[in-house]
C-alpha cells in the first residue's frame, strides 16, 4: 500500500504479506467432487465428534453435506440438523446436486425444513412458531432441517437434550459458542456432550474461537477430533490469487479526510465504518455514509431495479460510472431489503462488473460471500479477533482476473496530549494485536523438534538431504508445515499436551498477544522490560491458567512450543525488514513471510534460551516506529514506563521458581549482582517474594 503525502494521513503499517504459490490444489476435486479440505473432513467422516477449522472460502458448508450424507445413510443417525447465526447464512446449504460431480445422493432440504426462509424474527416472542416446527421435523421420516443458533437454543430449552438423541447437530460459524456459563449455546453444547447420544460436528473459519473465552472446557474438547486446513494451504492452492496484504493505516483528524488515501474506487472494496461508540465514529452514520461517497465523485441517482448508488468518478479516477451498495442505511427496510436480495442474486454472481464498493457496518462480515472482493477496509480497531478473520476472510475468495487481495485497518493515532490517552493506547495495541495473530494465521506450522531428531515423514530437506548435526530446515510446502529443530525443546508428554502443540498454539498465542501487559511492556517499556518477564514469565503463566490439568512438564512444553512459532515468525519478517527498508512504505516490498521463515531459520543454530531471550514484539515495534509519529510515540512510551510498579506476586512467584530450576542446572541460585540482567531478575524475584511470603506470614500471626 503506498501512502501519499498528507499532513492527516502518511503512514501505513504492511503488518505482513504472503506470496502464494497458486498451484490450484484447493479448487481441484477427486473422483467424489471435493476438494482437498472436503476430502479432509469426509476421511473422519466415523467420529462422534468433530471439530473443522478451516478458513472462509474453504468449502466447509459442502464438506458438512458429505459428512452428514453418510452418517444419515451409512451410519444410522435419523436426521441432520444445520445450525447457523444468522439466516442469511442458511443459503450456504441451500440444495446441491452432489451427483453431478460424482458423490453417490444429492443435497435436499425440503422448503418447509429450512427455518432460515420462513418469515419472523428469533426473538423468544416471534420464535415459538419455528420451536414448533423443529418439534415436528423431530417427529417426521424427513432427515435435514435448517436454523439459526436462536431457534436451536430455544427448541432445546423447549424440548430437552434427549429429544436431540441419535441425531446429527451440525454447528456452523463455531466461534459464537462458549464455555462462559452465559453463553447458552455453549452450556448446551456442554450436555450434549454429557448425554453422548448425539452426533456432533462443529465448523468455524476462525483460529480464535471465542477469542479471550474457550469455546469448550478441556474435557469436552479432548472428546472432539480435529481437522484442520490452515490458511496457508488455502491461499496457496488457489488458481488465480496470488498475494494478500494485510496493513494498518494510522491518520489524524477525522477519518473521512483520510479515507481517500486507502480506497481505491478501482478495487472492489468492502468498507466498514466504525461503531458509532468507537472514537473514530463522527457519530452520525448515515453522514458518514454521504460523505464516504460524495468523497469518491459525483452522485448520479439510484438504480431502480438494486437499490445501488450510481458515482461518477473524477476524470482522473478514469470518469466512469461506479455502483454503491449502502448496507448502513436502516431507515426503510424494504429498501435495504432490495438491496440485500440484490447484491444476493445468483445470476450476478459471475459478474465482476455487477457491484464495485459496498458500504456497512454490522453487515457483509460472515457468510457474505462476494467472490470478486478485492480489499476489505475497516475503520476502527474491532475488538473481536474472530471478527477480523471473518472479515478479512471476505477479501481471500478465489476468483478469475484477481491475483491480489488486501485488509486495510485505518485506525486513530493516540495523541498522547489527550487525558484518553489510555484508551487510545488501548485501541493501537488491540490493532498491533490482530496484526501479529493473522501473522501465526498466514504462517506456516511448525513441527518442532529437539535437536537431531531425525528425518520426519513427509518434509523435504533440500537438495542435500537431511545432515545428521546440522542445521536442517524441513518443508513440506502441500500441508503448509515447517520441521524446526531446536536445541533444549521440551517435548510434551501427554496426548492432551501433544495435541494442544500441534493443533492449539495459535489459540495460546492469540491468549498471549491479548495480554495488555505483556504487549504494552513489551511494545512502549522495552528499556526496562526483559525478553524473558515476556517469554517465560507471561506466557508461563497464560499456559497454566489455560491448562491447569496438565503437568509442569507438559505446560513447560507447550509455553516452549507456543513461544518458538511466535518467535520465530517475528524474528522472519524482522529479517525481511532489517533486509528492506522501504518495505514498509511499498507494497510490493519485502515482507514475504513464508521465505522469510526458511531464510530465518536455515541461517540460525536455534536453541530454546536464544528463543526465550527475544522479545518477541520486536518486529512489530520496529514496523510501529517507522508507522508512528516519533514524539507521539516517545510520549506513549514515557507513559506507560511511568506505570511501571514493583514486582507484583504472581510474577514473584513464578521468579522463584525459575530461579529454582536455574539453581538445579547451576548449583547455585541467581546472584543479585549479576551482570546477566535476568539472572539478576530472577533473584529481585525471590527477594520480592520471600518480603509477600513474610507480609502473609505476619498476618496469619
Amino acid at each position: 500500500m503506498t501512502t501519499a503525502e498528507n499532513p492527516t494521513n502518511k503512514r501505513t503499517i504492511p503488518a505482513v504479506s504472503i506470496t502464494t504459490a497458486h498451484t490450484g490444489a484447493s479448487s481441484n476435486a477427486n473422483a467424489l467432487g471435493m476438494r482437498p479440505m472436503q476430502e479432509r473432513a469426509y476421511a473422519k467422516r466415523g467420529e462422534q465428534y468433530l471439530l473443522i477449522k478451516s478458513p472462509p472460502a474453504s468449502g466447509k458448508s459442502r464438506a458438512l453435506m458429505f459428512i452428514a450424507l453418510d452418517k444419515l445413510h451409512n451410519q444410522g443417525l435419523k436426521q441432520a440438523i444445520i445450525v447457523v447465526p444468522e439466516r442469511s447464512i442458511g443459503g450456504s446449504f441451500a440444495d446441491e446436486p452432489l451427483k453431478k460431480f460424482g458423490f453417490w445422493a444429492d443435497w435436499i432440504v425440503k422448503p418447509q425444513w429450512n427455518l432460515c426462509n420462513a418469515p419472523g424474527a428469533d426473538e423468544p416472542r416471534v420464535a415459538k412458531s419455528k420451536v414448533k416446527a423443529v418439534g415436528e421435523f423431530l417427529a417426521s421420516d424427513d432427515q435435514i432441517l435448517i436454523c439459526t443458533h436462536a431457534t436451536f437454543r430455544f427448541a432445546v430449552d423447549d424440548l430437552g437434550v434427549a429429544a436431540f438423541d441419535n441425531r446429527l447437530i451440525a454447528i456452523d460459524e463455531f466461534h459464537h459458542v462458549s464455555s462462559n456459563p452465559d453463553n447458552r449455546l455453549g452450556s448446551q453444547l456442554g450436555q450434549f456432550v454429557e448425554n453422548d447420544k448425539a452426533h456432533i460436528v462443529a465448523m468455524t473459519g476462525s483460529y480464535f474461537r471465542g477469542d479471550a473465552e474457550a469455546v469448550l472446557g478441556p474435557q469436552d474438547e479432548a472428546r472432539f477430533e480435529t481437522v484442520t486446513y490452515t490458511y496457508y494451504e488455502q491461499l496457496n492452492g488457489y488458481e488465480y490469487l496470488k498475494s494478500l496484504d494485510i496493513g494498518y493505516f494510522f491518520y489524524t483528524g477525522r477519518y473521512l479526510d483520510a479515507i481517500m488515501k486507502v480506497l481505491d474506487p478501482a478495487l472492489k472494496t468492502i468498507v466498514h465504518i466504525p461503531n458509532v461508540n468507537s472514537r473514530e465514529s463522527l457519530k452520525d452514520k448515515h453522514k458518514e455514509v454521504e460523505e464516504i461517497m460524495d468523497s469518491l465523485g459525483q452522485w448520479q441517482g439510484v438504480d431502480p431495479a438494486t437499490g445501488f448508488h450510481l458515482i461518477k468518478l473524477p476524470a482522473d479516477k478514469g470518469g466512469r460510472v461506479i455502483k454503491v451498495a449502502d448496507l448502513v442505511d436502516d431507515g426503510d427496510a424494504a429498501k435495504r431489503s432490495n438491496v440485500l436480495n440484490a447484491l444476493k442474486e445468483p445470476t450476478q454472481r459471475q459478474n465482476r462488473d455487477y457491484i464495485d464498493i459496498i458500504i456497512a457496518l454490522g453487515m457483509a462480515k460472515e457468510g457474505f460471500d462476494w467472490i470478486w472482493c478485492e480489499h476489505a477496509l475497516t475503520i476502527g480497531y474491532r475488538s473481536s479477533l474472530t471478527e477480523i478473520v471473518q472479515i478479512i476472510g471476505r477479501a481471500t475468495r478465489d476468483a478469475p482476473g484477481k491475483e491480489k487481495a488486501r485488509f486495510t485497518n485505518l485506525i486513530a493515532e493516540p495523541d498522547a496530549t489527550e487525558a484518553a490517552v489510555a484508551d487510545a493506547v488501548n485501541d493501537t495495541l488491540k490493532a498491533i494485536a490482530a496484526s501479529l495473530l493473522m501473522e501465526q494465521v498466514l504462517a506456516p506450522r511448525f513441527e518442532f523438534t529437539p535437536k537431531n531428531a531425525g528425518v520426519q515423514n513427509g518434509f523435504d530437506y533440500g537438495p542435500d538431504g537431511y545432515v545428521d548435526g546440522g542445521t536442517n530446515v524441513g518443508v513440506n510446502e502441500t500441508t503448509g508445515q515447517y520441521h524446526v529443530e531446536i536445541s533444549g525443546l521440551a517435548m510434551p508428554q501427554s496426548a492432551e499436551a501433544s495435541r494442544v502443540c500441534q493443533e492449539d498454539l495459535n489459540e495460546v498465542i492469540t491468549a498471549f498477544v491479548q495480554d495488555k501487559s505483556a504487549l504494552e511492556r513489551g511494545l512502549f517499556d522495552r528499556e526496562n522490560t526483559l525478553p524473558e518477564e515476556l517469554t517465560q514469565l507471561r506466557m508461563g503463566k497464560i499456559v497454566r491458567d489455560r491448562y491447569p490439568e496438565l503437568s509442569n512438564t507438559d505446560q513447560e512444553a507447550i509455553r516452549q512450543h507456543a513461544i518458538a512459532a511466535l518467535t520465530i515468525t517475528q524474528q522472519a519478517k524482522q529479517q525481511m525488514i532489517d533486509g528492506n527498508q522501504t518495505a514498509p512504505e511499498d507494497s510490493k516490498g519485502g515482507l514475504a513471510l513464508i521465505q522469510g521463515v526458511r531464510k530465518f531459520v536455515n541461517v540460525r543454530d536455534l536453541d530454546i534460551d536464544l528463543i526465550d531471550r527475544i522479545n518477541p514484539f520486536e518486529a512489530a515495534y520496529a514496523i510501529l516506529a517507522k508507522a508512528m509519529d516519533e514524539k507521539t510515540l516517545r510520549q506513549v512510551q514515557a507513559s506507560v514506563a511511568a506505570k511501571r510498579v514493583s514486582i507484583p506476586y504472581d510474577e514473584a512467584r513464578e521468579l522463584a521458581q525459575r530461579a529454582l530450576q536455574f539453581k538445579q542446572e547451576r548449583g547455585r541460585l541467581p546472584d543479585i549482582n549479576s551482570p546477566d540482567a535476568w539472572e539478576k531478575r530472577m533473584a529481585e524475584g525471590i527477594a520480592a517474594f520471600a518480603r509477600y511470603r513474610a507480609q502473609q506470614t505476619a498476618k496469619e500471626q
